[in-house]
C-alpha cells in the first residue's frame, strides 16, 4: 500500500490548535516534532535510555515544529488532505498575530515498506560469540555452518544482534548457561537473548518487556525458531507486583537484563529475588560513563564476577550472594 506523509509546519504554540483541528475531522493519529518537547521528553524519561544518536539530536533539535500525519494514496486519502488544508486555512485566518507559524503542508509519498522494510538492507547474517549465527529470515544461509542458527525478523523491536550490548549478553549466555537452566529475559525486545538461550540448551525460558508489541514479536521469533517451553509477558517489572511475585516464586538459574542504567539500578534489589542461589545475573545496556554507578548498585545485592566492555558499552556479570 502507498501512503502520503503530510507534515504541517507550525510552532510550539501551534501544536495544540493544529492537533485539535485534525481531531475534529477524524484524524487522531499524528506525530509531533518539537525541539523543546523533545529535549524535555529526553530529560524526563531517562529510564528509557542513556544515549541518543547525535544525528537524531540534530534532526529533532531543529527550530521547526512539525505535526505529521499519514493518509493513504487514494481518493479517500486525498479527500482527507483537502479537509486538512481547509482547516489550516481557517486556523491561519484566525491566527492574526502569527503565533502558529507557517501552517503550510509538506507532502511526501511513502511505500509501506519504507516504514518497516527498508532497514533490512543494513541487516545481514552475523556471527556472535563462539556458537551463534544470527540469520535474517529474508536471507538464505550462504554456506554450511556448525554454529547454532538463530533466525530473526526483529520487526520494530530492539535486538538484531548488531548492537554491542546484545553481543555482550550473548557472549555471557554462552559462558554461563548450563543445560536445562531456567532463564528470565527482562526487557526482551525481539526475544533474541531468551530464544538463543533456548537454542543453546536452556530449559524453561521466560521473556518480559514493557512493550506488548515486543512481546508479540518475541513470541513470533520463538515460533520461527521452533522453540517451545517459552513464555512471554508484557509488564513493567519495576512496578508490577504480580510479576515480581511470580518470578520470585519460580526463581531462575540465569537472568538477563539488557536495558539501561536507570532501570538496572532500581532493578538490582528486585532481581536478586528472581535468581536461585548462586544463579547468574547479566546486566547490560550500560553506557561506560555510568558503569561504575551501576556496578555500585549491583554490588549491594550481588557478587560481581566480571565486567566486560565493547566500544562505549559495558556489561556486568554477577552471582547471587
Amino acid at each position: 500500500m502507498e501512503w502520503i506523509q503530510a507534515a504541517i509546519l507550525t510552532t510550539a504554540e501551534g501544536i495544540e490548535p493544529v492537533c485539535g483541528r485534525l481531531m475534529t475531522i477524524g484524524i487522531n493519529g499524528f506525530e509531533i516534532e518539537d525541539k523543546d518537547d523533545f529535549l524535555t521528553f529526553l530529560e524526563e524519561n531517562r529510564a528509557a535510555w542513556d544515549y541518543v544518536d547525535e544525528d537524531l539530536m540534530r534532526e529533532k533539535s531543529s527550530d521547526t515544529t512539525k505535526v505529521k500525519l499519514y493518509v493513504t494514496q487514494n481518493a479517500a486519502g486525498h479527500e482527507q488532505l483537502a479537509m486538512v488544508r481547509d482547516e489550516l486555512s481557517a486556523l491561519k485566518d484566525a491566527d492574526t498575530d502569527g503565533h502558529f507559524g507557517a501552517l503550510t503542508l509538506e507532502l511526501n509519498t511513502l511505500q509501506e515498506e519504507d516504514w518497516a522494510e527498508n532497514w533490512k538492507q543494513y541487516f545481514h547474517p552475523l556471527k556472535v560469540g563462539d556458537k551463534i549465527l544470527i540469520q535474517p529470515e529474508w536471507e538464505p544461509i550462504a554456506e554450511e555452518t556448525d554454529r547454532v542458527v538463530f533466525t530473526i525478523n526483529p520487526g520494530m523491536s530492539f535486538g538484531t544482534g548488531s548492537h554491542h550490548t546484545t553481543q555482550l549478553c550473548i557472549e555471557a549466555i554462552e559462558r554461563y548457561l548450563k543445560p536445562e537452566a531456567t532463564v528470565l529475559d527482562l526487557g526482551c525486545g525481539s526475544g533474541i537473548l531468551s530464544i538463543i538461550a533456548r537454542l543453546l540448551g536452556a530449559g524453561d525460558t521466560v521473556a518480559m518487556d514493557i512493550d506488548p508489541n515486543a512481546v508479540d514479536i518475541a513470541l513470533e521469533n520463538a515460533r520461527k525458531n521452533n522453540v517451545d517451553r517459552y513464555t512471554a509477558f508484557a509488564g513493567n517489572i519495576l512496578t508490577d507486583t504480580a510479576l515480581q511475585m511470580q518470578f520470585s516464586e519460580k526463581r531462575f538459574d540465569l537472568v538477563v537484563a539488557n536495558i539501561v542504567a536507570d532501570v538496572i539500578i532500581p532493578l538490582a534489589p528486585l532481581a536478586k529475588n528472581f535468581i536461585k542461589d548462586d544463579g547468574v545475573f547479566v546486566a547490560s545496556g550500560i553506557i561506560l560513563p555510568r558503569l561504575d554507578e551501576v556496578r555500585g548498585a549491583l554490588e549491594e545485592n550481588f557478587r560481581i564476577v566480571s565486567v566486560h566492555e565493547k566500544n562505549d558499552w559495558g556489561a556486568v556479570i554477577c552471582r547471587k550472594k
